[in-house]
């Protein structure tokens, strides 16, 4: 099973025609407005992997893909992600909690999404490149491969020594961010969210959070098909009732520990009640109205550092706006009143976060 992510989900915008969805890719390093084609998959939405997969280690040496290795410096690396996108979230709270927002540096698109990709906005410090000066993502991809082919993903790693990608897959990109940066000053080394005896576990839970709620409401939301939407949302809300459970007798999903289980759920949570229950389609029930499922998002989201990641305006505006397949009219709702900073009552069930 696959569990990784990128946000090639988000790609996913403009019309609908026939089972088709409008994205744009880069083919041979030309930047194109294509359609995708989900009749060829029976109306299901089916990702697209990561074509980066390098590793940052502490001394360079080569990662867990065994080609040469980028070492960890101070200063050497920046992220590109778009406050919207669930994979990019995710690394804004490991560089957050890790105390790395000194050591590595940001650049955020702009939360629409059109005919051009992700883009930048030069007059706009908020959505600017800051490295590179540059008007799409998709030119950070073609400044290291002119000829490449496929989707323009958030989150971007980029190394800007060797002027390369290092990787544009936010699972290996938090993992990276866990502990190859560690022997840097002021980097939180005390915080492990991948502690080796836990392993197995994280992966376990990881596998079916990914299948069925951090892909599964893409699945919901993108399906053209009337049976594959039903079976996407089933599977998602049997997580969520699973998930829910687990909860019931412990503060966390793994070990009763902060893990990168948990944060690879949050980025999904944070999202459902905004985004995912209407435009996705995802309504058998709100997150608020999992007893414990939205007591434990809250607890999440209010460990320090970790609310400043959080941008709700612009993940509704990108989501209502960009996705004209979903939301034709591109009016963004006003509501709904989210209570992320209210009273979680989990202190009973575990240790505090950090």
């Amino acid at each position: 099973m696959n569990t990784s992510g990128n946000c090639t989900s988000c790609d996913v915008c403009a019309n609908d025609l026939n089972g088709e969805v409008r994205v744009g890719l880069l083919v041979d390093g030309q930047w194109q407005d294509r359609w995708y084609d989900t009749s060829k998959s029976g109306g299901k939405f089916e990702r697209e992997k990561a074509r980066f997969r390098h590793w940052v280690t502490t001394d360079g040496s080569p990662g867990p893909t065994g080609d040469a290795g980028f070492e960890a410096q101070s200063g050497r690396y920046h992220l590109y992600v778009s406050m919207a996108c669930p994979w990019a979230h995710r690394t804004l709270v490991f560089r957050s909690l890790k105390g790395l927002t000194g050591h590595i540096g940001v650049s955020v698109v702009h939360p629409d999404m059109l005919e051009n990709g992700w883009e930048f906005r030069r007059d706009d410090a908020q959505h600017r490149d800051h490295i590179h000066g540059a008007d799409f993502l998709h030119q950070i991809y073609t400044r290291v491969a002119p000829d490449y082919t496929g989707r323009v993903t958030v989150p971007v790693l980029w190394d800007k020594k060797q002027g390369a990608i290092v990787s544009n897959e936010s699972a290996d990109i938090i993992r990276m961010l866990n502990s190859a940066f560690d022997d840097l000053p002021g980097v939180r080394a005390d915080l492990d969210f991948y502690p080796r005896e836990l392993r197995q576990d994280i992966g376990e839970v990881n596998e079916r959070v990914y299948d069925t709620v951090n892909n599964g409401v893409y699945k919901a939301g993108f399906a053209t098909a009337q049976a594959v939407y039903e079976q996407a949302y089933e599977a998602l809300f049997e997580s969520l009732d699973w998930l829910d459970q687990r909860l019931a007798g412990q503060r966390y999903l793994v070990g009763n520990r902060l893990t990168e289980a948990d944060w690879r759920l949050f980025t999904t949570l944070v999202r459902f009640d905004a985004v995912y229950y209407s435009h996705f389609k995802c309504n058998r029930n709100r997150l608020a109205e999992f007893v414990n499922l939205s007591g434990y998002l809250r607890d999440l989201y209010q460990v320090d550092g970790v609310s400043g990641t959080v941008d709700i305006g612009q993940i509704k505006r990108h989501y209502y706006v960009s996705q004209r397949t979903v939301n034709p009219t591109q009016i963004v709702p006003v509501g709904p009143r989210l209570e992320f900073s209210a009273p979680h009552g989990r202190e009973s069930l575990g240790p505090a976060p950090l």
